[in-house]
């Protein structure tokens, strides 16, 4: 039996759908500390003294130390509003531990590729590439990745900023109006037609939840290793943390031993239309699904290729990744079970 010799990790946001899997996925190795913080996300100043705590529980100046924030508020048709109070509250967090006598950890901090790549071309996306969002959502995802750049620029803390692709699976919430695979069935189990507001062309790329979370501690694991920069290359590490959240893209540059930051593209790099995906869906159940066409303002922050072909940490892409239509068949299963 393998017994983990990591680093304490918290997981915020353990609740939602990607940290749920990373909790999952982190625990699996036995003797593995992985923690998490309960958090009063309706009350910001509650929520800033909760996760203040949950942070300093494990970052400590005694052992090293992993952060995985995953936590995150709205859809790509939230307003500017909701994100406004979201940029506050993680300035008001990473502000007050700042300071901190911490010994050395890695924070990885989840974004969205969708949406800071949602107005740029051609694609497939790397990280070179020039992000463009559409939505306040992706501008407000850029301004999160900045601020973390800074913090860990000052504390000199080693920093991953993950852009995920479209994530699926079993455990997504249903609640909000995101996640194409699960609203989809949701509908059909429900007896109700789903919505199409985008061409039914519109292409992207789907993770399945499970590989995104074994690729979160691969790529961990892999910015830990000494020589990383050796093994899977420097493109992607930006070491001066400039925070910009113009749309510039990453730069490469000499390795700085006190801070690293390394964004990375997480995406499987298979991609499907919509009319796929309905066609995914349908051999699932057996039968047709009712798909409607229909109109909604929020389409227009909706990028019609956002296809993506990751170049940074190549190790972690290194994987066999969940078949499309198995992962849609696990979806659909496990929807069904819930409402059995």
């Amino acid at each position: 039996m393998t017994v983990s010799s990591t680093p304490a990790t918290l997981v915020v946001g353990s609740g939602g759908f990607l940290g749920r899997a990373v909790r999952r996925a982190a625990a699996a190795t036995p003797g593995a500390d992985v923690r998490a913080a309960s958090v009063p996300w309706d009350d910001q100043d509650a929520a800033v003294e909760a996760l203040v705590e949950a942070i300093r529980d494990v970052r400590t100046p005694d052992a090293g130390w992993r952060v995985v924030w995953c936590a995150g508020t709205g859809v790509v048709a939230t307003g500017a509003e909701v994100f406004e109070a979201e940029q506050q509250l993680i300035a008001r967090v990473l502000e007050t531990v700042e300071g901190d006598d911490a010994a050395p950890g890695t924070l990885f901090f989840a974004s969205s590729a969708g949406a800071v790549y949602a107005g740029s071309s051609p694609a497939p996306f790397d990280e070179d590439s020039e992000t463009a969002p559409l939505a306040p959502y992706g501008r407000a995802k850029l301004a999160a990745e900045a601020r973390f750049r800074t913090w860990a620029a000052s504390t000199g803390a080693r920093l991953v900023v993950g852009r995920f692709s479209n994530l699926y699976g079993p455990g997504a919430n249903l609640g909000k109006a995101q996640g194409l695979v699960s609203q989809l069935a949701l509908a059909h189990l429900e007896g109700r037609p789903s919505s199409i507001y985008v061409p039914t062309e519109t292409t992207r790329d789907y993770l399945y939840i499970d590989d995104a979370a074994a690729m979160v501690l691969d790529a961990i694991d892999a910015v830990e290793t000494p020589d990383h920069a050796a093994t899977d290359g420097a493109r992607g590490t930006d070491h001066a943390a400039t925070g910009r959240t113009d749309g510039a893209s990453d730069t490469d540059g000499a390795r700085d031993t006190a801070s690293t930051t390394v964004t990375k593209i997480f995406a499987s790099g298979r991609s499907a239309t919509i009319s796929e995906v309905v066609a995914a869906v349908e051999d699932a159940f057996g039968e047709p699904l009712d798909v409607r066409h229909g109109a909604d303002p929020s389409a227009t922050f909706q990028g019609l290729d956002l296809r993506f072909a990751s170049r940074v940490l190549p190790s972690v892409d290194a994987r066999e990744f969940t078949d499309f239509g198995q992962g849609v068949r696990n979806t659909v299963d496990a929807l069904r079970a819930a409402r059995a």
